[in-house]
C-alpha cells in the first residue's frame, strides 16, 4: 500500500526554506525543495550521507578541538584561559563549515546530543564576538590594529561570510536564531564602518558575496544584497591600490562584470562567479548574466578535469592556462570541486538547462565524492587524475577547509536531488530517495525515486499528488545516456528524451503513477580535446556517471604505467558488492610492453608499442587509494590491437 504524507501548511516559514531560498527570486526559473523534503532511501548516495553524519562529522570536531579551532573562541570568551591561538588565520571558517554540515545533516536524522552541542558552540562563538559586532579570533588583541588592514589575504569577510552560511544552515534546521542573530550584528557593524567615503571593503577570499545575498533571501533586507553588489563592483580598486596580479589570483577587487576568463585561485575564483550568480538571480541584470555564461564556456570548454574537478597548478591553487590539465600533478582541490558545482546550481536555479545539471553531477559523483575516504576519516585536499604511490588522503590538515565543506555536500545532498517551477516537479539526480513537498500550484505532492544507480541504469519514479492535477514532470536524460526508455505505467512516453536534457511528461498525474526510466549504461571512452598534450593518445573510461581508472592493486602483474587499452575496446562489467563497500568494475583485455618501461632507455630511435596482452581491470574513480596509497592512472594510452601478418623480409 502506497502511504501518501504530505507537508503540513501553516507551518514556519524556515521549515520551508531549501539550501537557496529562491521562491522569491525574481530570475529563478527552478526553487530547490527543503532539504528536510527528501529522505535518502538506502543506496549509493544514503551510504556517504550515513557516513557523513555517523563517522566524518564527529570526528572531524573531535580534531577540531584537538588542534585548538574551538579553543581560539573560548580563549576570547573567558576571563582566566589565556591559551593562544592555534593554527592559521582562517580557522575560523572551518568550524562555521562544520556547523553547517551538522545542520543539514539535523534535517535527515533529528539528533538532540547533536543539537547541543552545536548549541553549546554557538554560545562559546558569540562570546567572542566583540562589543562593536566584529568578530574574529585572529584580528583581536595584539592584532586589533590591523583589523581591515590586510584584506588581500586576511580572510575576516571570507571568516564571515561562512558564519552566515553556518547560521542560516542551523536557523533552518530548527528554527533558532542565535547564531544568525550574531552574523546580523556582525554584518551591520559592516554597513555601519565600511563601504564608500568609509573604510574600503574588499573580499580577498571571496564567499561573502553568495553568503549575502542567501541573508538577504533569510530576512528580506536589501541592504545585504547592496553590499554583495559594492563587494562584486569593484569600485574600491583605486582606493585599495591593487596591483593586477592581486586582482587576478584573488579574482575580486576589480569589476565583476569585467571578467572574461577563469584565472588567479580556483576556489576564490568558482566562489565569486556563485556570488554573482547569486547576485544576478535577484537583480536579473544583464551584464552579470553575460559575464556568467563567458567564465561558465571558458570552464567547461578548456579548464575543468574530466573528474569534475578543477585547478590546475599547486602554485596559488589556481587555474592554468586553457588546456593546461595535467594529471599528476592536477591541484584539483576538493573545495575547488565543491566550488564548481555550486556555481553550476545557480545557473541551472536560472535556466532549467540540463547542461549544468550535468557539469554538477560530473563532479559530485567523482571530483568531489573521492575527497572523503569510504571510512568518513580521511580526506583530499588534492584529487590527482595520477599518482605514483604518494600519500593523499590524510585525516587532518593545519588548512582544514575541504573536510567540512565535504561533509555540508554531503548531509544536504537531498536538497540538490529535485526542483520545482510553476510548470511542475523536476528529478535532476537518481538515486533512492523519497520527496514530501508540494508543487506550486499548492497541492500537496510525493514522489519516490528506486534504483540501482550508478550501478545499474534501471529507474523508477512513482508519482503521487494529493489530488489528481495537470502539471509537468521533468526528468534529466543525462549526457551520457545516448539511448533512454521511458514509459509511464507500462507505456511508451509520447515524447522522446534526447542526452543532456530534461524530458518534459506533462499529462494529468494520479496517485501511484510509475514512470520509468531505462538508461543506456554502456562504459564509454573519453577522449580529450589534442589542445590538451597529457592527454592525447590517451583515454579515460566512464560508466554511467562515474570515471574509472586504474589502480595497482586491481592489475596482475602488470604495472598501471606501463598498461595501455586495447582498440576498439571492450570494456566488461563485473559486480563486486565485497569491494570498496560494493562497486562495478570494468574489465578490459588490454596490453602491456614486453619488458617493463622501468628498464628501457630514456631515449632510443627505436618506436616501443605494448603488444603483449593483459587482463586490466577498472575501478571507479572516487575509490582511489581507499586501499592505501598506490600507483593509480585515468587516462590510459590506447592503441590498435596488433594484428596477424606473415613476416615480411626486411628491405
Amino acid at each position: 500500500m502506497f502511504l501518501l504524507v504530505f507537508p503540513i501548511f501553516g507551518q514556519p516559514a524556515w521549515r520551508d526554506e531549501g539550501l537557496l531560498e529562491l521562491s522569491r527570486s525574481p530570475q529563478a526559473k527552478l526553487h530547490p525543495v527543503p532539504v528536510r523534503a527528501v529522505q535518502l532511501t538506502g543506496g549509493f548516495w544514503t551510504e556517504r550521507q550515513r557516513i557523513t553524519i555517523e563517522r566524518s562529522i564527529p570526528t572531524l570536531l573531535t580534531l577540531l578541538e584537538e588542534h585548538g579551532v574551538v579553543d581560539n573562541f573560548r580563549r576570547l570568551g573567558s576571563a582566566t584561559d589565556y591559551t593562544p591561538r592555534r593554527g592559521p588565520l582562517y580557522t575560523d571558517s572551518d568550524l562555521y563549515k562544520w556547523i553547517e554540515g551538522a545542520a543539514w545533516s539535523l534535517t535527515s536524522r533529528p539528533d538532540p546530543k547533536l543539537e547541543a552541542t552545536i548549541d553549546r558552540l554557538v554560545d562559546v562563538i558569540l562570546a567572542a564576538q566583540q562589543p562593536d559586532g566584529y568578530l574574529n579570533t585572529y584580528w583581536v588583541e595584539e592584532r586589533a590594529g590591523q583589523r581591515w588592514q590586510q584584506q588581500t589575504s586576511g580572510h575576516e569577510l571570507y571568516c564571515l561570510g561562512h558564519m552566515i552560511q553556518g547560521a542560516i544552515a542551523y536557523y533552518r534546521a530548527t528554527g533558532k536564531r542565535k547564531l544568525l542573530d550574531g552574523s546580523i550584528r556582525f554584518v551591520e557593524y559592516l554597513l555601519r564602518d565600511t563601504g564608500p567615503g568609509k573604510q574600503p571593503l574588499l573580499t580577498g577570499h571571496p564567499e561573502l558575496e553568495l553568503a549575502l545575498a542567501e541573508l538577504y533571501r533569510t530576512t528580506g533586507d536589501q541592504r545585504y544584497l547592496k553590499l554583495a553588489g559594492y563587494l562584486l563592483s569593484g569600485v574600491e580598486r583605486e582606493r585599495l591600490k591593487l596591483r593586477p596580479s592581486q586582482l587576478e589570483y584573488m579574482f575580486s577587487g576589480s569589476p565583476f562584470t569585467e571578467r572574461t576568463q577563469f584565472e588567479g585561485h580556483a576556489v576564490r575564483a568558482l566562489y565569486a562567479a556563485t556570488g554573482a550568480a547569486d547576485y544576478y538571480l535577484e537583480t536579473g541584470d544583464p551584464a552579470y548574466w553575460k559575464t556568467l555564461q563567458t567564465l561558465w564556456a571558458d570552464l567547461v570548454n578548456s579548464k575543468m578535469f574530466v573528474t569534475g574537478g578543477v585547478g590546475s597548478r599547486s602554485s596559488g591553487e589556481s587555474f592554468g592556462d586553457a588546456y593546461e590539465l595535467p594529471n599528476r600533478q592536477a591541484y584539483t582541490e576538493s573545495c575547488a570541486a565543491i566550488a564548481g558545482f555550486l556555481f553550476n546550481q545557480r545557473m541551472l536555479a536560472a535556466t532549467g538547462d540540463a547542461k549544468y545539471t550535468d557539469v554538477m553531477e560530473r563532479a559530485l559523483y567523482n571530483g568531489i565524492n573521492s575527497g572523503m575516504s569510504l571510512d568518513g576519516t580521511l580526506y583530499c585536499y588534492r584529487n590527482p587524475l595520477s599518482s605514483g604511490g604518494e600519500k593523499i588522503r590524510n585525516s587532518w590538515y593545519d588548512t582544514c577547509c575541504c573536510p567540512p565543506n565535504l561533509q555540508r555536500t554531503f548531509a544536504a545532498l537531498g536538497g540538490y536531488f529535485y526542483s520545482t517551477s510553476k510548470n511542475g516537479l523536476w528529478v535532476h539526480f537518481f538515486d533512492n530517495s523519497k520527496l514530501v513537498w508540494r508543487l506550486e500550484s499548492g497541492t500537496g505532492v510525493q514522489a519516490e525515486v528506486k534504483t540501482g544507480q550508478p550501478w545499474t541504469g534501471q529507474v523508477e519514479i512513482v508519482v503521487s499528488p494529493a489530488k489528481a492535477e495537470t502539471f509537468t514532470l521533468y526528468v534529466r536524460i543525462p549526457s551520457w545516456s545516448e539511448k533512454t526508455t521511458v514509459s509511464i505505467n507500462g507505456q511508451p512516453a509520447e515524447v522522446k528524451g534526447t542526452p543532456n536534457s530534461y524530458l518534459p511528461l506533462r499529462r494529468e498525474w494520479k496517485a501511484g503513477d510509475r514512470v520509468r526510466v531505462a538508461l543506456d549504461m554502456e562504459p564509454r571512452l573519453l577522449r580529450a580535446n589534442p589542445r590538451v598534450p597529457e592527454d592525447y593518445g590517451k583515454v579515460a573510461v566512464q560508466r554511467g556517471p562515474l570515471v574509472y581508472c586504474l589502480e595497482q592493486e586491481d592489475q596482475a602483474g602488470t604495472q598501471v604505467f606501463d598498461a595501455a587499452m586495447s582498440l576498439p575496446a571492450a570494456l566488461v562489467p563485473e559486480e563486486k558488492p565485497e569491494l570498496l563497500g560494493g562497486i562495478t568494475v570494468l574489465h578490459h583485455k588490454g596490453l602491456t610492453f614486453g619488458s617493463p618501461l622501468e628498464s628501457a632507455p630514456l631515449y632510443s630511435t627505436k618506436e616501443l608499442r605494448p603488444g603483449t596482452p593483459a587482463e586490466l581491470t577498472f575501478v571507479p574513480y572516487y575509490v582511489f587509494h581507499n586501499r592505501g596509497p598506490a600507483r593509480m592512472e585515468v587516462w590510459v594510452p590506447a592503441v590498435a590491437a596488433p594484428t596477424a601478418s606473415k613476416d615480411q623480409p626486411a628491405r
